[in-house]
């Protein structure tokens, strides 16, 4: 029997290695937090489905209790996400009063502190679609009350595969082992959020649960914080003189470390993410900050309904400008996040109007509306060449990256959409007002 030279068995398994790598690459099985596993919105996975529609290349679809516009996450074979049920009025409830210079204010739109309220955190089978546990995080009157459009589950919990932190604004943050059982909970702010509700996510960095809670209207209890993922203890806090806000910070790798980048109204500020200590600051916004920076290795980018462009490397002389690259006065969504896809940059009004800049020099390459009217609250998602928009009518367009505005195709849920999508092994999950669905290519189907 001939032997095989050890050099040709090494060569073979290097090779055997490789093709596992790419297979396990191609059909990611996590997306562990809001805006996926680099907190951008994008997947590296290929071969995902296109076209869908209530029936078509649908695995599976589960009922859900409540209302929330929580997006689900992703580990393994377990989805999980929160929901919010709304109960009967409770006699002299009526949460925080909020006053406008020196007056009391009534928000528009904004009602339900004065009712009871559960709000839950659920786990589901991937494969199934079948409900593992459903558990009650918190039960009573809120501190504060929402905007309609709104609801006390829109902030998207995390998971590092150990434990899901489900946070629920002055409800509290949850943490659970993957089993549903509950490890602790904390009251991280007892302040709302101007009457509109809760929507910015946790973000895990190392053992860390990172906060930006940026609340009242004048921003003088505003601050962001980490806590010990492992017992909820407080472990660094730092002040923040910013108006309410409802954006998720994004955590990258700067030229000299790891940086966590915050948006605001007033001022855009990185932070080292081990200790709360200010890194740098930029002009902010100018309004609401709501949607997630994105980033490359040279800027990060942060949009309100304004682009701006910052460079990660820069000589800071005090006046918060010295940073920026570019900035475009139009283009951006009072919610839905951006994506950053390649050299260009995508974004979404809340009516529809979609742009396209070229990361590098903030340069238009189009604007254009999508085919039919529509409203937009979920966030964009990327993969494959393509970036994916879902309006609150249910209409996900499948849109051809590039400098060019091509939507390949619209597929239609029938439902109205305010999440925005989970990418993970090799499936689309949607979660709709009543439903979650699962998206895989199906041949024949």
């Amino acid at each position: 029997m001939k032997m095989i030279k050890p050099k040709l068995i090494l060569r073979y398994l290097s090779i055997l290695i490789c093709l596992v790598a790419v297979y396990l690459s191609a059909k990611t099985p996590n997306w562990p937090n809001w805006r996926g596993p680099a907190s951008n919105g994008v997947s590296a996975e290929k071969n995902l489905p296109t076209e869908w529609d209530a029936n078509k290349n649908v695995r599976w679809k589960t009922s859900l209790p409540g209302k929330g516009h929580s997006s689900p996450i992703v580990w393994g074979n377990k989805i999980f996400l929160t929901t919010w049920l709304e109960g009967p009025v409770v006699p002299g409830a009526k949460g925080i009063e909020h006053t406008y210079q020196g007056k009391e204010y009534i928000v528009p739109d904004s009602f339900g502190a004065d009712r009871r309220h559960t709000l839950k955190v659920l786990a589901l089978d991937t494969r199934t679609g079948k409900v593992l546990w459903e558990r009650t995080a918190y039960e009573g009157t809120v501190l504060d009350s929402h905007h309609r459009k709104n609801t006390y589950a829109s902030p998207t919990p995390a998971t590092d595969g150990h434990h899901v932190y489900a946070y629920f604004g002055p409800e509290g943050l949850y943490c659970y082992d993957l089993k549903g059982k509950l490890i602790w909970k904390t009251a991280v702010s007892k302040l709302g959020t101007w009457g509109l509700g809760p929507a910015t996510s946790p973000v895990l960095y190392k053992n860390l649960v990172i906060l930006q809670c940026d609340q009242v209207l004048d921003g003088s209890a505003s601050f962001i914080a980490a806590l010990d993922k492992r017992t909820g203890k407080e472990v660094w806090r730092t002040e923040r003189k910013e108006p309410v806000s409802w954006t998720t910070p994004l955590v990258l790798r700067g030229p000299a470390g790891m940086e966590l980048v915050a948006s605001g109204a007033k001022t855009i500020i990185a932070y080292d993410p081990d200790t709360g200590k200010e890194l740098w600051h930029s002009k902010g916004v100018e309004m609401n900050a709501i949607p997630t920076p994105v980033a490359n290795d040279k800027m990060v980018y942060v949009v309100a309904q304004r682009v701006a462009a910052i460079r990660l490397e820069g000589n800071d002389d005090g006046s918060g400008a010295a940073r920026d690259a570019w900035r475009y006065q139009k283009g951006g969504g009072p919610v839905p996040s951006p994506v950053l896809y390649g050299p260009y940059l995508y974004s979404i009004t809340d009516k529809g109007v979609l742009t396209c800049l070229d990361a590098e020099t903030g340069q238009v390459q189009y604007t254009g509306r999508v085919p039919v009217p529509a409203t937009f609250t979920a966030s964009l998602v990327a993969y494959d060449g393509k970036i994916l928009l879902t309006s609150e009518d249910g209409d996900t367009f499948v849109l051809k990256a590039g400098p060019k505005q091509e939507i390949l195709r619209t597929n239609a849920l029938g439902e109205p959409v305010y999440a925005s999508p989970a990418i993970a092994g090799g499936r689309l999950f949607i979660r709709t007002e009543k439903n979650l669905y699962c998206i895989e290519e199906r041949a024949g189907k």
